[in-house]
């Protein structure tokens, strides 16, 4: 901690209220969501704000309602808000301006609360000393069945599926950083934030459930936008912010030898350098073979699985490299967000 925080912070005892934000594209996992949030034991939240983060011909009605229909008599206590396809980070933001609870609980759309969440949730608040600002959920992943997870299901984060802050807190930092329109590095970006505030982060007692998604082939390149993010977090908080923020550095130093590698055997074939071209092209097999068992070895070694990690080895490091690349340029000159959202 970095010296005493810098706003008032809230009531930390058993009577403090919270209230929940969920920021939403209405998936089908909201309704189970919603369903768990309602049958939890212990004092209701005071207010649900469900932010419907869907773009304008994306907005099903009929959707919404037949998840607000599991929520019984909280749905009298629940406010429907539009962020307008922002992303998770504005749509948590619109929800922060409707809660006039000393603490603001967000929970993803897609993960279930345990059954005495409610009553965990108040004795976490309780047990919080004045300089914690937030506290974090147990998120538990249910096991695969009988097998060892896949690359996709390894790769999952689930950091902000159940964070709790002081609602003060998220307006002394100016809540989350918009910029960040992807579910990737916007809760790591408002932590650091928050400790550099003089606030401590700490983890609860309570247990939330978070099913693990479908997979889809090409899950692992679209991760791969995630690599713009890490840029700007590196603009924001430094080369060591994965640091700080006890995240995996990942692999993009060894995802840009790669495809430089590839790139220069390339080059090199056109230019008429075969020995040279052989050379660097070995380099990039050698890379490109190791990296694809990194992820194979640990999962389930499906035909399935093998032949989409040997496909997306191939194709992951130049995508990386690219999100990476482009998002160093766009945010190249990004200034703190308090200065951006002024």
């Amino acid at each position: 901690m970095k010296g005493a925080p810098g706003g008032s912070g809230g009531p930390s005892g058993p009577a403090a209220g919270y209230s929940v934000v969920v920021p939403t594209v209405v998936r089908d996992t909201l309704a189970d969501c919603l369903a768990a949030l309602a049958a939890a034991h212990g004092p209701h939240p005071d207010r649900i704000v469900l932010v419907d983060d869907r773009t304008g011909p994306d907005a099903d009605p009929d959707a919404l309602e037949h998840a607000l229909t599991v929520l019984g008599d909280l749905r009298e206590h629940t406010v429907v808000l539009r962020s307008g396809g922002r992303g998770p980070a504005a749509a948590r933001n619109t929800g922060v301006r409707a809660v006039a609870s000393p603490w603001t609980a967000f929970l993803d759309d897609d993960v279930q609360v345990g059954p005495h969440w409610c009553d965990q949730l108040v004795q976490d608040l309780a047990e919080a000393e004045p300089d914690t600002g937030a506290v974090q959920g147990v998120i538990t992943v249910p096991p695969a069945d009988g097998r060892r997870p896949a690359d996709w299901e390894r790769g999952t984060r689930w950091t902000a599926a159940d964070m709790t802050y002081r609602t003060d807190v998220l307006k002394q930092v100016a809540g989350f950083d918009e910029r960040f329109t992807r579910p990737f590095r916007e809760d790591a970006d408002l932590a650091l934030r928050v400790l550099d505030a003089g606030w401590r982060i700490r983890r609860g007692n309570r247990a939330t459930r978070h099913p693990v998604p479908a997979a889809t082939r090409w899950g692992s390149l679209k991760q791969q936008r995630g690599n713009a993010d890490d840029a700007l977090m590196r603009r924001l908080h430094g080369p060591d912010w994965w640091a700080k923020a006890v995240a995996p550095r990942g692999r993009i130093r060894r995802h840009t030898a790669i495809t430089a590698a590839g790139a220069a055997a390339l080059a090199l074939a056109v230019a008429g350098r075969p020995r040279a071209a052989a050379v660097a092209g070995a380099g990039w097999a050698a890379g490109t073979a190791e990296f694809a068992r990194a992820r194979i070895a640990p999962g389930p070694r499906t035909r399935h699985e093998v032949t989409t990690v040997l496909i997306t080895s191939v194709l992951v490091p130049p995508a990386a490299t690219w999100y990476r690349l482009s998002g160093a340029w766009r945010h190249r000159g990004a200034t703190a967000w308090r200065e951006a959202a002024a």
